[in-house]
């Protein structure tokens, strides 16, 4: 139930943060920076819009080989924050992989395929959550589709035409052609590329992101020692939250009391893939690397699921479900998105998975419990937003202003999710 005028209580003084530092570690999402920071800055003008904000600016984009950063400043009434913004980089590998012609791709994707299956993570996303698995089996049973399709072109063409080698090259050519065409509109190039990904990633690792990951560690422990940011807040997005675990564990690594000095240290995993890699039989690097990040006394962890996101896994613990043996877990919240906009514009996305999925990502245009820009540019610090059932809703006036009084959210490891959309 959401908290009303009548049940505030007394805001604390350090829930009112002035300076933010960000990390963003996107999905397999071919996203350039530029293009990250466009959306950015059209994203930001709903928040501006539903907050009733009375500034949203942002600063031109800093490219770097391994980030791109940006400044974000907000303003209310009788608030103002300055968010420096870090969007993790990884578009390149993302583009290196996309560049390869599909005849080379399919092997690696069934392979990839196999190895999942083979691995008990088919059946662990079966056991979890049945959407997941359908998202995993699609790419490679609309080829299945194609295939069989072709193999009827090529069989009635053959037949017609009183030769099975005319048949054969017209089964071949009608299956390529499905795979350039229908293939490339269902993104089937981009879904294999990304489980041909996760299957490396899962079994070695990928050597660039490693060099990429342990820079930008150094990067948040130098950050977390100054007193340049009032929070630090990694964001994981999809497959994001797997390297968000992982950037968190190096950076533990090289200072075991992390945010437990100075700058408290969040990690949001939102829409997470988790899951994904953890139920891997494989996966014990990355198990035993989230461990650690949830055992980490100086780091608050908030999960955000969505039932209707197919490309996450919903009301469930991961720490929990891979049986990891830590006392802390993360804040589990459940989200509907069917509350985060208006109904046109709710409609207009629910038939698309990837736009439902990214909404995790994007601006609301409705005041909700979860508000990505409020999280990571808003006034109030991600702990408090994630203990209060509406988030900040109850604590912002129509005006955009801080209320004079706010909630008190209880302390608790654990909040089960909401119900359906």
């Amino acid at each position: 139930m959401a908290f009303t005028t009548d049940t505030y209580l007394p805001r604390p003084a350090d829930a009112i943060i002035a300076k933010r530092l960000v990390f963003h570690i996107g999905g397999y999402d071919p996203m350039r920076p530029e293009v990250a920071h466009s959306r950015f800055v059209r994203e930001l003008r709903r928040f501006k819009e539903t907050w009733s904000a009375s500034m949203a600016s942002v600063s031109e984009p800093e490219i770097g080989v391994d980030e791109a950063t940006w400044d974000v400043v907000t303003t209310g009434p009788n608030w103002r924050v300055h968010t420096h913004y870090r969007f993790v980089r990884w578009d390149d590998l993302i583009d290196a992989a996309g560049s390869q012609p599909m005849w080379r791709r399919l092997p690696f994707a069934f392979l990839a395929f196999l190895d999942f299956v083979w691995s008990g993570a088919l059946w662990g996303y079966l056991r979890t959550n049945w959407r997941y698995a359908g998202f995993f089996l699609y790419p490679f049973l609309v080829v299945v589709i194609f295939a069989a399709a072709a193999w009827f072109t090529g069989a009635s063409i053959g037949k017609m035409m009183e030769s099975s080698s005319v048949g054969v090259a017209a089964g071949l050519a009608a299956f390529v052609v499905l795979l350039r065409w229908p293939g490339s509109a269902l993104h089937l190039p981009l879904l294999f590329d990304d489980w041909i990904f996760s299957r490396h990633y899962v079994r070695r690792g990928d050597p660039i992101l490693e060099r990429r990951f342990d820079r930008i560690a150094r990067e948040i422990n130098v950050a977390a020692r100054g007193r340049g940011a009032d929070e630090i807040v990694i964001v994981g997005h999809s497959l994001g939250a797997v390297f968000a675990i992982d950037l968190l564990d190096r950076a533990l690594s090289l200072d075991p009391a992390l945010g437990r000095r100075n700058a408290p240290v969040v990690l949001l995993s939102i829409g997470s893939s988790i899951l994904k890699i953890g139920l891997h039989r494989q996966a014990l690097r990355f198990r035993a690397a989230l461990e650690r990040v949830a055992s980490a006394p100086g780091v608050f962890w908030a999960e955000y699921q969505a039932l209707i996101d197919v490309m996450n896994f919903y009301n469930i613990d991961p720490t929990r479900e891979l049986g990891l043996t830590t006392e802390e877990r993360p804040f589990v919240r459940g989200v509907r998105i069917s509350q985060m906009l208006d109904p046109i514009a709710y409609r207009h996305i629910r038939r698309s998975f990837y736009r439902v999925h990214c909404q995790f990502i994007s601006g609301n245009n409705r005041r909700a419990s979860y508000d990505y820009f409020m999280l990571t540019c808003g006034p109030f610090r991600v702990e408090r937003q994630v203990r209060s059932p509406d988030g900040a809703v109850s604590a912002i006036g129509p005006d955009g202003a801080l209320l004079e009084r706010s909630d008190e959210p209880p302390r608790a490891n654990y909040s089960g999710t909401v119900g359906r959309e």
